[in-house]
């Protein structure tokens, strides 16, 4: 088994050199596919119990990590075009904001009245001041006169102030709720660039705007990054940070089993592991700086599938000529290719022949996710020998002591 899978690796990296120095991707998921299958063909097939219930497990814990990254890249990534939420494009519930009629219209009064009286009044103290400088004193109904209309100017001012401030309140909150395009939350961040205000201040301008119950329903996330207007997004969103939270103890439980067989585990598989972790760091690295939202949850999956053979090898080192062949061949490859496709996705002007190789990696890589899953399979070969071994003696004890078959009836 280990031949074919070093034959396969060195024939899949090929390949890969092969197009990335001739920049030609064409071919490139037709031949690994060819490559793929010619090595699975020759692969020994054994009982896949054990391995498909790894898997299922896998798979549904690379779901909650994918609803948790979905979250954080739609609240924390500064491009807009991943800020779109998967919610039904339709206009928000009205309960959700309030109308603030009568605030409006008090806005208005002050600010209508506050500058009306500040004019009449500054225009009368400017006449003051003119009669005062020709007659060359202060005369005593003058002072008076001043007396009264400079605090009656201060309040009025203040007067037009608040209404004039009320009034933007209301138009920044209109186009808060026009920009949420009928999503039920929104990164900080992009209201604060099309309002061409700074970050700090909208997410001020927001968490007041929730205090006085403009928002019926508003939150601001544990970051404050994120608007949130619907009490059910935001326990969906309690429920992804309980998940989280429950995954970092699960990690954090895991790392201390690890650290505690620490002593026991050989050198050289501490080595690979070590090794291996930078290829996964790079390979997130790859997914982090790419946009497209199909390619980016394939690359998910292959550093969970990633993840979990290096978790196989801490628990069997056996199994490590399997990873040394996947450190030598297909880690290296598959960054190779990654960072090809970051380079053509950073390009300003996506042509013809950059949208077909694209195409051609993105399919690539569902061929290289399939070798990683057939190669995690493959290490649990022994341990589905082991389940079938045991099933038998235990069916063959059965049918010696007369329970099975027609025994019962």
């Amino acid at each position: 088994m280990n031949n074919e899978w070093e034959k396969f690796g060195k024939d899949i990296k090929d390949l890969v050199d092969d197009a990335i120095n001739s920049q030609d991707f064409n071919q490139l998921n037709k031949a690994i596919t060819n490559s793929v299958n010619e090595a699975v063909n020759t692969l020994q097939k054994g009982l896949k119990t054990a391995g498909d219930a790894v898997n299922r497990a896998s798979f549904l814990s690379y779901q909650n990590k994918e609803k948790q990254r979905e979250w954080e890249r739609n609240c924390q990534n500064n491009q807009y075009g991943q800020n779109s939420l998967k919610v039904p494009n339709t206009d928000v519930s009205p309960e959700l904001f309030k109308k603030n009629t009568s605030l409006k219209a008090g806005g208005w009064v002050l600010a209508v009245c506050g500058y009306t009286f500040s004019a009449g009044i500054g225009i009368t103290i400017m006449i003051l001041f003119l009669v005062s400088f020709f007659l060359g004193s202060f005369p005593i109904g003058i002072k008076i006169a001043l007396s009264v209309l400079v605090p009656l100017l201060l309040g009025s001012g203040i007067m037009a102030w608040k209404g004039s401030s009320i009034l933007s309140g209301l138009k920044r909150y209109r186009n808060y709720i026009a920009q949420l395009r009928g999503r039920t939350y929104c990164n900080i961040k992009e209201l604060a660039d099309k309002n061409g205000k700074s970050f700090r201040f909208v997410a001020k301008d927001l968490k007041k705007m929730i205090e006085k119950g403009w928002f019926r329903q508003g939150h601001l996330d544990h970051d404050n990054t994120c608007l949130i207007v619907s009490h059910d997004t935001y326990q969906e969103y309690q429920n992804i940070q309980k998940q989280r939270i429950e995954q970092i103890q699960l990690e954090t439980e895991r790392q201390n089993r690890s650290k505690t067989s620490e002593g026991s585990r050989n050198p050289e598989v501490e080595k690979v592991i070590s090794e291996g972790k930078e290829y996964i760091r790079k390979i997130r690295e790859c997914n982090q700086n790419i946009s497209e939202e199909e390619i980016t949850s394939k690359i998910s999956h292959m550093e969970m599938l990633i993840q979990k053979i290096f978790d196989r090898v801490k628990e069997d080192p056996d199994a490590l000529d399997d990873i040394q062949k996947l450190m030598e061949y297909y880690l290296p490859t598959t960054v190779k290719l990654l960072e090809a496709y970051q380079q053509l996705d950073s390009q300003p002007v996506q042509g013809e022949n950059i949208r077909s190789s694209k195409t051609e990696i993105e399919q690539t890589l569902d061929t290289l996710n399939l070798a990683f899953e057939r190669l995690l399979d493959s290490l649990f070969e022994e341990v589905a020998w082991d389940v079938s071994s045991d099933i038998s003696v235990l069916h063959t004890m059965l049918a010696q002591e007369g329970l099975t078959g027609n025994d019962f009836k």
